[in-house]
């Protein structure tokens, strides 16, 4: 198992966010966490990465501890985020965003500007554009972008449909599947059933800070708990 977090409990102060949440991701794998505003999602890909201190549980990494880590080495073991609204730098220009996804390695970038190029094509035609004249779905490709640019093992992606249009997340969805395709590990959060379990090999659904559903993605989709929730059924 590429990474399990085992009884994830984090508290915003007094307010408790996520509680005994449990997940595990094979390498290889698309794994989607589902679930409405609110439900913890966000908290659990911030615990994650460090961003956020857990009040209980523990988070493996093949097979090593890294809850506790700094951000920074976080994203050295290979773990990336694609945070929710993009948070790009808008007045710098879309090469620049890019390289500053590879802030913390040292060895060449040319062949990974490369294959972002070749998944985003229109990135390259606008690399010395300012990120924020960009629209909404280049933005997210430039956000992806960056991530790619970090050589993630393990790519977290917090609501990357958020505000896009539904052709945009339809290309969003191939976009992920040819991520996947090229060895990574994809984590996804989103509150977009349909592409979560469009994408997904496996996931679970949180409800107010519980994991009340997880399994295959046949499992997800033929659950009543899904299909009342979710996908109007």
């Amino acid at each position: 198992m590429l990474l399990d977090m085992e009884g994830i409990t984090v508290h915003y102060g007094k307010s408790l966010a996520v509680k005994d949440v449990s997940l595990h991701v094979p390498e290889g794998a698309v794994v989607s966490i589902i679930g409405a505003n609110g439900s913890g999602k966000s908290t659990v890909l911030r615990a994650l990465v460090g961003l956020t201190a857990l009040s209980a549980g523990t988070i493996r990494y093949k097979g090593n501890l890294i809850n506790g880590l700094s951000t920074t080495n976080i994203v050295k073991q290979g773990i990336v985020l694609v945070p929710e609204g993009r948070q790009l730098f808008p007045y710098l220009t879309v090469l620049s965003n890019l390289k500053l996804g590879a802030s913390l390695r040292k060895d060449p970038l040319e062949e990974d500007l490369d294959q972002v190029y070749r998944l985003f094509p229109v990135l390259e035609q606008r690399r010395n554009q300012k990120a924020g004249t960009l629209s909404g779905g280049e933005q997210q490709m430039l956000a992806i972008g960056r991530g790619l640019m970090a050589k993630p093992t393990l790519l977290c992606m917090d609501e990357p449909s958020l505000g896009l249009a539904p052709i945009v997340i339809e290309q969003l969805g191939e976009t992920i599947k040819s991520i996947n395709a090229r060895g990574v590990t994809v984590l996804l959060v989103e509150q977009n059933v349909h592409l979560a379990l469009g994408v997904a090999n496996a996931g679970c659904a949180l409800q107010v800070g519980k994991v009340v559903l997880q399994g295959d993605i046949e499992t997800m989709k033929s659950s009543d708990i899904v299909k009342r929730a979710y996908l109007g059924g």
